[in-house]
């Protein structure tokens, strides 16, 4: 299975390739309008609870529908934060506690 990982496994780090058009259209046109769409639905939401039902969640559950799909099992992370697909909601979890328990050292 494809695995995006970070830099102690030396995996790719990037977000796949860079559109070197300098007409300003193509792929690279196309990913800052998802992201300036992105934004000002994030914006709209009021609430850390909107935040996460109208788009965290919604993009989370499609994130998982094409990675399940095509067999996927990945950890994509950027520069201060990591996203984590397995599969496997028994390894979600675990994950999950993981990361919580890291942070909570970090707090102590």
């Amino acid at each position: 299975m494809p695995r995006n990982q970070g830099p102690k496994n030396q995996g790719p780090k990037n977000h796949g390739p860079k559109n070197r058009n300098k007409g300003g259209g193509g792929k690279k046109a196309d990913a800052d309008t998802f992201m300036h769409d992105l934004i000002q639905r994030m914006d709209a939401c009021p609430t850390a609870e909107s935040l996460n039902d109208q788009v965290i969640m919604p993009f989370i559950l499609a994130l998982e529908k094409v990675f399940e799909a095509r067999g996927y099992a990945m950890n994509i992370y950027g520069e201060t934060a990591n996203l984590v697909f397995t599969g496997s909601s028994e390894d979600a979890e675990a994950i999950y506690q993981i990361v919580e328990a890291y942070l909570d050292d970090q707090q102590d």
